[in-house]
């Protein structure tokens, strides 16, 4: 036999006996990548949070959970969330998601929420459960919730805040020596996409010294296209030469809904201004930083404060006197 003749039939044996081993121990040939499956592996990749139902004392905030997966199934997953005070520290609610197995690549978004006290800030601590053990956290600040308008109060009408133009307007009509009839000319806005409903304007004027109503009147605010402003005019009779508050409202089914305020000076001798008192609450998520700012009117001395009564006056300062006096005899009897 030569030597071709011999590597052929050695050959020949090696594939017999490959053969027969693929038949007796078939796995002996499987690829060991196809059994280096790595463990599977959950994280959460983003957290947003989002304005729920909003009722008059609380708030829902809604938290869509991103979670990324990675590797083999991951079974048996729940997210619990937790609203903590962000001042005191106090548990204000805590909910539980049960997702359950997770085994398709990639992300996934699941949704839940938490019921706050819109007076306040918090902070929403949200762990991730495998199986009964934690994996993973985030936290999330959030802030400004008291600036979430309640749905009952959701209107786009409003009162036109101008820099310039008045939002209250007041002329004098007529007037004599003892009355006088104020013409009222208030600016409501549409800040909507769409025509806006009836409105209720309701307006007081206070005299300044003693804050009794004067007088008082209502008119209906008609549709008003978006992005509109509307003038509505209404006339109150007040006693002549008094400083006087005007104070006007906007109600959408007897819920308030925007509030303004204008002043009508008729005493030549001394003159009020508006509150100018600002303090703006914006909703935040996140990076929430307390900053109330207050913008106070400090040019005016005690003589201008609307609480200075003028004891010489008539009308209004009669019955402040009167008042005085009674006080003061009571308290010589008492003594006696």
């Amino acid at each position: 036999m030569d030597t071709r003749t011999t590597l052929l039939a050695a050959a020949a044996a090696v594939l017999l006996v490959s053969a027969v081993g693929v038949v007796a121990a078939p796995d002996a040939l499987v690829d060991p990548r196809e059994g280096d499956e790595r463990p599977g592996e959950i994280r959460i990749a983003d957290t947003v949070v989002s304005p729920g139902e909003v009722r008059g004392e609380t708030a829902e905030l809604v938290l869509g959970l991103d979670l990324q997966h990675r590797g083999s199934t991951v079974e048996n997953v729940t997210v619990r969330h937790r609203a903590i005070g962000a001042d005191s520290g106090l548990l204000v609610d805590e909910t539980t998601v049960d997702v359950g197995n997770v085994d398709a690549e990639g992300e996934r978004t699941v949704t839940g929420s938490v019921d706050v006290e819109r007076a306040g800030s918090y902070r929403i601590e949200t762990v991730v459960f495998v199986d009964g053990e934690r994996r993973t956290s985030q936290t999330t600040r959030v802030g400004g919730v008291a600036a979430l308008t309640p749905e009952y109060a959701d209107s786009p009408v409003a009162f036109d805040q101008g820099s310039v133009w008045p939002t209250v307007a007041v002329s004098v009509a007529d007037a004599d020596n003892t009355s006088a009839a104020l013409s009222v000319s208030v600016s409501v806005t549409n800040r909507g996409d769409d025509v806006s409903d009836d409105v209720d304007l309701r307006v007081l004027v206070r005299q300044a010294e003693s804050n009794v109503i004067a007088d008082e009147a209502r008119e209906t605010v008609g549709a008003v296209r978006p992005g509109r402003t509307s003038t509505v005019t209404t006339t109150v009779e007040v006693p002549a030469n008094y400083n006087y508050y005007v104070d006007a409202a906007l109600f959408d089914d007897d819920v308030r809904i925007d509030e303004t305020q204008g002043v009508a000076n008729l005493n030549p001798r001394e003159t009020i201004s508006a509150d100018e008192t600002v303090q703006d609450v914006e909703f935040a998520v996140e990076d929430f930083a307390s900053d109330d700012t207050a913008v106070r009117d400090d040019a005016a001395d005690a003589g201008d404060r609307p609480d200075a009564v003028d004891d010489q006056a008539p009308g209004f300062g009669v019955v402040v006197a009167l008042i005085s006096l009674l006080g003061a005899a009571l308290y010589a009897r008492r003594r006696r």
